[in-house]
Formats: C-alpha cells, sequence, structure tokens
C-alpha cells in the first residue's frame, strides 16, 4: 500500500476532493429542495422529483466548469512551467489531463441521465396536476389565475391542445424544454463517438461530433432562462402554506390566505461556466495566430513501415524535449488538428515529427508528400504548440527508464538527441547519471527509424568512457521462420544483423520483474523515473511494477510512473 501511495498519492488525493465536492453540492441541494418551505407547494406538485432533478443540475454546473481546463492545453503548459520548481508529483497531475477530463465527462453524462429522468417525471405530474388528475390542493395550485403570466406555479399554462400533448407542447415550446432537448442529443453524440472503437476506427467521426461541445453549452448557458422550477415568493400580508394548504377554495377571500405568488429562481450555470469558456476561447484564438506563422519544410523523408519524417522551420519556435505539436493540412481538413510528439532536441535549429500510416488523415498527408517532386515544399502546415508532457521531466531524474513501444519511441528520440548534444557541449547541467531504454517494435523495419541516432550514442559513450550512462535493449515481438533462421546463421557477428548496433536485438516481449529488479539492484538508492509512450496495457504493467519495487524508506530505490498522453 505504501508503495501504491509512492506513485498515486495525490492523484487519489485529488479525486477524493473532486468526489466529495461533487458528494457536498448533491446532498446540499437536494436537502435544499426536499426541505425548503419556499418549494412545499412545488414539491406538492412534483414529490421528490424536484430535488431529483435539481440536485443533479448543481453537480452539472460543478463540472461543466472543469470539462474545458483540461484540454486548455496553453494554459496547462503554462502551469506546468510554473511548477518547475516544485514537486515532481505536482506536475505529474497535469498529465492525466485527458484521463480527467474523461472522468470529468462521466460524471456529466451520468448526472445528465438522472436529471432527465427526473424531469420527464415532473413533465407529467405537471400535466397531471393541470388536468385535475390528484388533489383539489395540486389543481387549485394548477390553476391559478395570472395575468401578468409570471407569477405561476405549473409552467403549463395552456389546456386547448389534446391532454396527449401536452408533455410534447411543454418540452417544445418552452426554452428549457427546447434547449434541454438540443443539450441532451448534443451529449448522446458527443460520448457514443468518444468510444475508444469509434475514436481508434474512425477519428474524424470522433473529431467533429466532439465540436457539438459548443452547441452543448450555448444550450447549457440559456437553459436557466427558462425558470421552469419555481418557489413560493413573499406577499404582503405573507401567505402561510401550513394554514392555508387545505384551505384553497378561499385564497384571496380571508387575509390570512392571499393567493399565492411564485417566481423562478435566477439563472446561475453562465455563472460557472463563463470564465472557462473565456479560456478555451482564447486558446482557439491562439491556435489561430499560430495557423497563420509560416512553417517552411526542412527535409521530408519517407521512412521504413510507412512513416513520413518532416523536419519544420518556424520562427520563433522553441521547444522542450518529449513535448508534441498539434498539425493541419488545410489541403485535407481546415478543421482537423492531430498530436504529434517532436523527435528533434532543442538544440536543433528545426524540429521533426515522425508521422505514422494510422488513418485517413495519415494516409493522406503521406500521399501528397510522396507525390512531390525532389527538394519541393510540401502544402501548407499549420502547427499549434509546442506542448508540455511527462517526459520533460526526464532529466529531473537521477535514473531514467525509457519505455516505448513502436512509433511510440518518438519522445524518447528526442531525449536520446539531446543526450548526445548535451555531450557533445560537455552540459555541466545534466544531472541524469543512467538511462535505461527499451524499444519494442513487432517488424524489423520499423528500428530503422532511429538506429542511426543509436549508433551515434553508442560510439559517443564508448569514446567518452561512458558506457555504463546508457543501456538500451531492442525487443522484436513479431518475426517468421525465415527471419529466425538468418538470425541464427549470422549469430556469432559483432553487431546485430537487424540494427547494426553492437547490442543484439532480443526476441519477445521484456520481462520487467527482471528489469525492475536489474535496474534497483544498479541503483540502490536512487529516484528512478519510469516513462512510457505506448498502449494502455503496458502502461498498467508499468504502473504495477513501479509500485511494486518502490520502497517507502527514502534512503532506497523509488519508481515514479509517467505516461504520455494526448
Amino acid at each position: 500500500m505504501a508503495n501504491w501511495i509512492i506513485n498515486n498519492g495525490l492523484t487519489a488525493f485529488t479525486l477524493v476532493i473532486w468526489m466529495g465536492i461533487n458528494i457536498f453540492l448533491f446532498v446540499w441541494f437536494y436537502f435544499f429542495y426536499d426541505l425548503g418551505d419556499q418549494f412545499f407547494y412545488t414539491r406538492h406538485l412534483l414529490g421528490s422529483a424536484l430535488a431529483w432533478a435539481r440536485a443533479p443540475a448543481a453537480v452539472l454546473n460543478f463540472n461543466c466548469m472543469l470539462i474545458l481546463l483540461p484540454v486548455c492545453r496553453n494554459l496547462l503548459s503554462l502551469v506546468r512551467g510554473s511548477l518547475v520548481c516544485c514537486s515532481r508529483s505536482m506536475r505529474k497531475q497535469l498529465d492525466k489531463n485527458l484521463s480527467f477530463h474523461k472522468l470529468v465527462a462521466y460524471m456529466i453524462g451520468l448526472m445528465t441521465a438522472v436529471h432527465v429522468v427526473a424531469h420527464l417525471l415532473n413533465v407529467e405530474w405537471y400535466t397531471n396536476s393541470r388536468l385535475g388528475v390528484y388533489d383539489k390542493l395540486s389543481t387549485a395550485l394548477s390553476r391559478l389565475e395570472d395575468t401578468k403570466n409570471t407569477t405561476y406555479l405549473n409552467p403549463i399554462r395552456t389546456t386547448d391542445v389534446d391532454p396527449q400533448q401536452i408533455p410534447t407542447y411543454l418540452v417544445f415550446t418552452t426554452i428549457a424544454g427546447l434547449t434541454g432537448v438540443i443539450i441532451t442529443l448534443a451529449l448522446i453524440l458527443i460520448i457514443t463517438s468518444s468510444m475508444e472503437v469509434i475514436r481508434r476506427s474512425y477519428f474524424e467521426v470522433f473529431w467533429y461530433t466532439h465540436h457539438l461541445f459548443v452547441i452543448f453549452f450555448a444550450g447549457l448557458v440559456f437553459h436557466g432562462a427558462g425558470r421552469i422550477v419555481r418557489s413560493q415568493s413573499q406577499t404582503d400580508p405573507p401567505h402561510n402554506f401550513t394554514i392555508c394548504k387545505d384551505r384553497s377554495d378561499e385564497w384571496g377571500l380571508i387575509p390570512e390566505c392571499p393567493i399565492p405568488q411564485f417566481k423562478g429562481g435566477f439563472p446561475q450555470t453562465w455563472m460557472w461556466v463563463i470564465g472557462p469558456m473565456v479560456l478555451y476561447l482564447c486558446e482557439r484564438v491562439l491556435r489561430f495566430v499560430r495557423y497563420m506563422q509560416t512553417v517552411t519544410y526542412r527535409k521530408i523523408v519517407m521512412r521504413p513501415s510507412k512513416v513520413l519524417e518532416l523536419q519544420l522551420v518556424k520562427s520563433g519556435f522553441k521547444m522542450e524535449v518529449g513535448q508534441y505539436v498539434f498539425l493541419n493540412c488545410p489541403v485535407i481538413s481546415q478543421l482537423e488538428w492531430h498530436p504529434f510528439t517532436m523527435t528533434s532536441a532543442p538544440e536543433e535549429d528545426f524540429f521533426s515529427v515522425h508521422i505514422r500510416s494510422a488513418g485517413d488523415w495519415t494516409d493522406k498527408l503521406i500521399s501528397i508528400m510522396q507525390q512531390l517532386p525532389e527538394g519541393a515544399q510540401g502544402p501548407k502546415m499549420g502547427v499549434d504548440g509546442p506542448f508540455g508532457t511527462a517526459s520533460e521531466d526526464v532529466f529531473d531524474y537521477e535514473v531514467s527508464m525509457l519505455v516505448g513501444a513502436g512509433i511510440g519511441v518518438t519522445p524518447f528520440a528526442s531525449i536520446l538527441k539531446s543526450i548526445w548534444y548535451k555531450f557533445k557541449d560537455s552540459n555541466p547541467k545534466l544531472r541524469t547519471r543512467k538511462i535505461y531504454f527499451y524499444w519494442l517494435c513487432r517488424e524489423t523495419h520499423a528500428f530503422e527509424w532511429f538506429a542511426d541516432l543509436l549508433q551515434v550514442l553508442e560510439k559517443e559513450m564508448e569514446e567518452r568512457g561512458m558506457r555504463d550512462f546508457l543501456t538500451y535493449k531492442l525487443f522484436l515481438t513479431g518475426w517468421d521462420q525465415s527471419h529466425a533462421n538468418h538470425v541464427m546463421i549470422h549469430f556469432d557477428k559483432d553487431t546485430d544483423v537487424v540494427t547494426g548496433l553492437k547490442q543484439k536485438t532480443q526476441y519477445g516481449r521484456p520481462i520487467w520483474d527482471k528489469e525492475f529488479e536489474q535496474v534497483r539492484k544498479e541503483n540502490p538508492s536512487s529516484v528512478v523515473g519510469t516513462f512510457l509512450c505506448g498502449p494502455e496495457a503496458l502502461g498498467k504493467v508499468l504502473e504495477k511494477n513501479c509500485a511494486k519495487y518502490s520502497d517507502v524508506d527514502p534512503r532506497k530505490t523509488k519508481f515514479y510512473f509517467n505516461k504520455e498522453n494526448f
């Protein structure tokens, strides 16, 4: 348990605070509407559905305020930069922005479902009360005369339509009803298109439907303007419901029971969401400004396994290791922006990305680049960023374990290049004294992407007598019999038959318990940062091992897990 706290304690504490606020808001507003005297007559019409509709609304306000903040990437990068001097655990929370975004979305979906069901019941009971189906008091409250149309209780103000159509009439002719339908439909489309299977296979569907959030927030701002939930207001003389609830025939006829007056609550949702909406608008304005800035192509290279390398130059562009950018190619789509980790080092005068064929957008981009004449400039490219990630902290650790799967090696290419430059320049600020690099690939051609980089590093470490600084292990997870036979024939060669490196490629997947045990043994009193850019399943394995092999004793080895998230 103590080991788990080292890696997840602050995250768990943050989630407890968030959940505590949600529970507090739900309970507080539930009892406010369930026990408040001003809602006595409203509760008589609606029963407990009143509280069950309003309590989720309060939770929705809070979470709709939060939902945009984790995707304000410039804000997160700014905060991350201001926390450089703070605990790495504080910065790690920012790297879980998308996980928190999803968690908040789940809460919004759940509370919306409760809110909608409760209001559907409210519409039914409002209708029956208006038609005189219930008791005498309900009928009297629903038929109160109201010449100004502002002090009624029952929002159903007409009965000259088919009784079966009254609920539909209320939903589609009131601000609250119509915006409620729009909000709910937008949310359903957003949530369903965000499912993993759709997001991975049909990214464009996910991308475009996610922008229905504009309609969602517009409807949210106006939803409360309908003031459909009403409370009793003060009159002179006052209407005492404890005396008058059983004397509805005498309302307005005796001084003790004047006709009760009602009012709708002031809309509050806009006050919750206006701040995040302005911040997000600033994000999009900044993206547009960056889009308009000129980007030139320094080099366009087709790598093995349908991987495109773009080396780009942009005036005033500054980056750190492991950061990523969003790219937009208007020739393919004016609206789509896709994230790519940069593979260049901050010391270089350009920035580069490696783009693997993984969908319609990347396929079209690769096709366009392949058709370009030799040395020609590519199509206009919009660049937004750079944005910070967990990999920025790699040099804050004495020892780092870098784990890349396939194209997930890209942030570590940036790190390894930067290490080479730091050694070349004899940078005294390099705090890291040991790096373990693991690269898992399904096919041999993938190793060609950065094999030359590893060869340069291998030679550099040897010349400086620092062979122990960088330990790298390459794992081939997919091969056929012909390849196996080729390896067996050339097994006694000094260099690897796949990569040409002195370090031989290993076959199969790493035995992570063995790897972590080795790292702990070689670094008995170090803080080890474990960085992953790869699939979720591998992340769970590494996170579990970080907890398993960490020691709460500050004099012994501790592992901190960090994962790239886009």
